[in-house]
């Protein structure tokens, strides 16, 4: 039981290996193609051997230079290239060989727009999962697939495993890796978690017993070079593999911490307020009773000369002094009234609380001269990628120019309105990607979400993109709200979570509305 219960603790311990994630490594499949050497007898064609190729754009195909070795020294035999995602099978033209480090560069002879793969830039080549994405041959011969299959599209098998490290062999550098391979593999990419191509599945080891198997794939260390020598610039992402999942989780904690840092504020704002009012409650307090004071004093002082004025006046009268007594009398009089007045115009205790809201008052409208209400932001703005905040398996720009005007973008793109989002769902007819693109004018926070999709999925949405139309840029807000509504015919048939969220943060330079 002792022994149960460390085992138990161990395994808790130990953390899971961490698992690629489906909707990457099927985005990444897309572009991955079944590279057929065939030869002609009669008008038919049957196929020789069979290998796997990859798209590093539309129209150029990277495998290993032993996948067509054969059609390369025989003039006979040709290369077929079979799509994996749906789409006719094309010839391909050999323009690259480099038997030196096992690669080929095949460029199609028809359009065939293949979704090309990324490449991993300063990934780790240590340790890690990955994945293997190709055709190998035992797995048709299980299913019993015939000859002719090999011309019809179907789906590559992809097998989990992980880095070992890398490995030079004696003629170019490798990755040797876990993620089975077999005859047919050949010239497939290894990828990472995000689908990302690591390496190109090259040759395995051949033990013929019960040994560990491990596989070779040739390293980016001689594939950039192999492309860029011949004039390919290849996509290349090196930003940290992060799951959409991770990347969510990230912004509810960054939110609840921006809440309570606000509410933090709020609550120290309120208390400082607390203590201001107080103290400003104080100093009109200290006034009033000043004012009470000098007032009380006043009047005590008038009253005294109206008194002594009174007396002087009273002596006159006796003396005869007429005119001494009219002055005097005179003096009293004003003396008095103005001592009543004094008395009954000092402030009342309650004027306390109508001064203290009048100096509020005063100090708001102070303040609020000073502000300008930025109310809804618009105007040119250069916008600024937020890794932190981002998940990119492909590219994206560092920067993007944006010009908003109540929906309407950059002066042509006009934007729909629903649910308090502003979006435009853009749904190309070449490439096999669905972006969705939203944009918050109260944070200047510009986000695009983007679908890689496969052949029947982009069919569905391109149907139903077709069933409306965008308005002219500026729409007012009626025509806005109801293109906004429009759109979610195409919001419906994506998936739950995109392949990619590239979010910005735009600066607006140009005035406030």
């Amino acid at each position: 039981m002792v022994r149960i219960a460390l085992a138990a603790a161990i395994l808790v311990l130990v953390p899971s290996a961490a698992h690629a994630d489906p909707a990457d490594i099927s985005a990444a499949a897309r572009g991955v193609v079944r590279i057929v050497i065939v030869e002609e007898e009669n008008g038919r064609l049957f196929p020789v051997s069979h290998g796997t190729g990859f798209a590093v754009t539309p129209e150029r195909i990277i495998t290993n230079a032993h996948v067509v070795a054969e059609a390369r020294d025989d003039a006979t035999l040709a290369i077929g290239i079979v799509p994996s995602d749906g789409g006719e099978p094309v010839y391909g033209r050999l323009i690259a060989y480099s038997p030196r480090n096992d690669l080929a560069l095949i460029a199609t002879t028809a359009d065939m727009d293949l979704p090309p793969l990324t490449l991993a830039g300063n990934a780790s080549v240590d340790s890690g999962p990955v994945v293997s994405i190709g055709y190998p041959f035992n797995v048709d011969a299980a299913q019993g697939l015939q000859m002719a299959d090999f011309f019809r599209p179907q789906p590559p098998v992809k097998a989990n495993g992980t880095l070992s490290g890398r490995r030079p062999s004696r003629r170019f550098d490798t990755l040797l890796h876990t993620a089975s391979i077999a005859r047919g593999s050949s010239g497939g990419p290894l990828v990472d978690e995000c689908g990302r191509v690591l390496g190109v599945n090259s040759f395995g080891t051949n033990t013929g017993g019960p040994d560990a198997e491990f596989f070779f794939a040739v390293s980016m260390k001689e594939l950039l070079p192999f492309l860029r020598a011949n004039e390919i610039t290849p996509r290349i992402n090196s930003m940290p593999c992060r799951s959409l999942a991770e990347l969510e989780a990230e912004e509810r904690d960054r939110a609840e911490a921006a809440q309570r840092k606000a509410e933090a504020e709020q609550q120290a704002s309120a208390e400082a307020d607390a203590r201001r009012r107080a103290s400003m409650r104080e100093d009109v307090r200290f006034a009033v009773m000043a004012e009470r004071e000098n007032g009380m004093a006043l009047a005590f002082l008038l009253l005294v000369a109206a008194l002594g004025a009174g007396g002087v006046a009273v002596w006159g009268h006796a003396a005869g002094a007429s005119r001494q007594r009219a002055i005097a009398g005179g003096i009293a009089l004003v003396a008095l009234a103005g001592g009543v007045i004094a008395w009954l115009s000092r402030p009342a205790y309650a004027e306390i609380d109508d001064r203290l809201q009048d100096r509020l008052r005063e100090e708001m409208a102070s303040a609020n001269a000073g502000v300008i209400d930025e109310g809804v932001v618009t105007g040119a703005a250069q916008c600024r990628l937020v890794p932190e905040r981002s998940r990119v398996t492909g590219q994206a720009a560092a920067s993007v120019q944006f010009d908003w005007d109540a929906g309407c973008v950059n002066g042509r793109t006009q934007y729909g309105l629903a649910d308090g989002r502003w979006s435009r769902a853009f749904v190309p007819n070449e490439d096999a990607v669905v972006s969705v693109n939203s944009y918050d004018p109260d944070t200047g926070e510009y986000r695009n979400d983007r679908y890689l999709l496969g052949r029947e999925a982009m069919a569905q949405a391109r149907k139903a993109r077709g069933s409306y139309k965008a308005p002219a840029c500026p729409a007012d807000e009626a025509s806005a709200r109801s293109f906004g509504e429009r759109q979610k015919a195409v919001l419906s048939l994506l998936p739950q979570r995109p392949n990619e969220r590239v979010v910005y943060d735009c600066d607006v330079a140009a005035s406030s509305k």
